[in-house]
């Protein structure tokens, strides 16, 4: 009888170390569903919207620092850098796939032609082949002088945080695209009289909004042109924006700090 007494309580030890297949099941359907949902992330991603934030002011007033936006991977087709992490890729791939070319006046994100890595957003301003000049702050392309038309100063701060405005103007592109751009130096800084630059073939000519605060085009040894396969994709909406100086992530600032006006807010 002791025998069969032991018998028993071994048969129970050998059921209670049994997993529960219910409890294993609901693992494995969870971890299932992560794997989807990290798929279906990454093809977004990768093949449909990026999103981005604005960490600089080249491109103020049209977007500011603290903006996030998604930016449109379809937009122009797809190249090697319009995969995740382009520049560790060990192999080197010079076409786009259901390529279409940026139009004059997109704002849109590139890998910095210096290093093929850091991404940079900027306005296409200069097509494959145009002339591109700024004369006393006035764009030219092609010979022609850009429309600008001034309007009221923009209000901003200063390099010690102090209140300020600087000239505003409102710029019609060849194409009729118009957008606002501001001059913190009037029309006499660093940038506002260059070299006449020709645009070569397969590659755009970027500039900042902000012409006085911009690394763009116009510094060949910093920027330069832009090679169309660097192209990652068109800034198509801002998503959420806050204060310059607020991390996003102080949820409790939110309620002052965040600009909601500019939420959902289409851009161009």
């Amino acid at each position: 009888m002791e025998q069969a007494r032991v018998d028993h309580d071994t048969k129970q030890q050998i059921r209670t170390a049994e997993p529960d297949t219910g409890t294993w099941a609901s693992i494995r359907e969870t971890v299932k569903v992560g794997i989807q949902a990290l798929l279906i992330a990454l093809v977004v991603r990768t093949l449909l919207f990026q999103p981005f934030n604005i960490p600089s002011g080249s491109l103020v007033p049209t977007l500011l620092i603290g903006d996030y936006l998604f930016v449109s991977k379809y937009s122009y087709g797809y190249s090697k850098y319009s995969l995740p992490l382009s520049e560790y890729l060990p192999f080197q791939y010079h076409a786009r796939v259901w390529g279409a070319e940026p139009k004059r006046g997109d704002i849109a994100v590139f890998k910095l032609p210096k290093d093929n890595a850091t991404d940079y957003i900027k306005r296409v301003i200069g097509l494959p082949g145009d002339k591109i000049q700024v004369i006393e702050g006035v764009l030219n392309i092609n010979g022609k002088a850009v429309k600008r038309e001034r309007i009221a100063d923009y209000e901003t701060s200063d390099a010690f945080g102090q209140a300020t405005k600087v000239p505003q103007y409102n710029e019609t592109l060849p194409g009729g695209v118009e957008h606002r751009t501001v001059e913190r130096d009037g029309d006499h800084g660093f940038w506002d009289n260059t070299e006449l630059y020709t645009v070569p073939a397969g590659h755009f000519f970027m500039m900042g909004d902000n012409r006085d605060n911009s690394t763009d085009s116009r510094d060949l040894s910093s920027v330069g042109y832009v090679p169309f396969e660097n192209f990652v994709g068109r800034a198509e909406m801002i998503f959420f924006s806050i204060d310059e100086g607020t991390p996003a992530w102080q949820v409790w600032r939110w309620p002052a700090d965040v600009r909601w006006n500019r939420i959902f807010t289409t851009i161009h």
